[in-house]
């Protein structure tokens, strides 16, 4: 209601907030599903089901990927597992109905930060755009079916040859839009760095832990990913010149 009220004086658009509102399910390493309060034991034994199939499912997804790429099958799940598994989760998001759609989006464009993405969109109301050769590209609703999405991590995984992809959700005068997108990726130890296999001479892609990118990623999500992938390079140089010692503290 504030939101809508704030609206109506504005001139131009909002760009450092959402017209959403979500809610996060943690499958792996731990899951989360118990301690969240108000919820059904129907649904949190639905979603424990849900969470597993889509961690099957991801995972011979990847398989595919290395098929695809000519990698030994399995390499990918490797590099996501890390010493602790790969992180897992789900998040349910709600779009209302928005009166000034052309104020706000519904999520600002963006590149997801890890690997691979299967959502399950609202299918009826439409709001999701990928970005393809310069253009907004409409992805319609489909009933029973799972969009596929590729992160960051995938892409210098991969050195490129796959890509992940700037994406939003527009916001509609009419309908309320929910979805359900969950997030298969690396373990916050894992070593990411293009596959040598895939890599002819120097590769431009920067190698790094996975929790230090998703540290720099969290204060620029919404900016391109380019850049993201240049200061983890300068940081991986820095550090090969002026090796830092580590204390464990606890």
């Amino acid at each position: 209601m504030l939101r809508s009220k704030g609206l109506d004086t504005l001139e131009t658009e909002v760009e450092d907030i959402d017209w959403e509102s979500t809610f996060f399910l943690h499958h792996l390493p731990q899951t989360n599903l118990y301690d969240i309060p108000n919820m059904s034991d129907e649904y949190r034994t639905a979603m424990k089901d849900f969470g597993k199939r889509l961690e099957n499912l991801a995972e011979e997804l990847l398989d595919l990927l290395c098929e695809n790429l000519g990698l030994e099958k399995g390499y990918l799940k490797k590099v996501f597992r890390g010493t602790k598994g790969p992180t897992f989760g789900t998040k349910v998001s709600n779009y209302p109905p928005c009166p000034n759609p052309e104020m706000i989006k519904g999520l600002r464009a963006h590149t997801d930060a890890g690997g691979l993405i299967l959502l399950f969109q609202d299918d009826k109301v439409s709001g999701l755009q990928l970005l393809k050769d310069g253009d907004w590209v409409d992805v319609p609703p489909l009933k029973h079916s799972i969009v596929i999405n590729l992160g960051d991590q995938l892409e210098v995984i991969t050195n490129g040859r796959y890509k992940s992809i700037m994406h939003r959700v527009m916001t509609q005068k009419e309908g309320n839009r929910m979805s359900i997108a969950s997030f298969y990726n690396p373990g916050s130890d894992a070593e990411i760095s293009p596959a040598q296999s895939l890599v002819d001479k120097e590769s431009e892609y920067p190698s790094f832990v996975f929790d230090d990118y998703m540290k720099l990623y969290s204060g620029v999500k919404f900016q391109p990913k380019e850049p993201r992938f240049e200061a983890m390079k300068n940081a991986a140089v820095t550090t090969d010149v002026n090796p830092v010692a580590t204390v464990e503290t606890f």
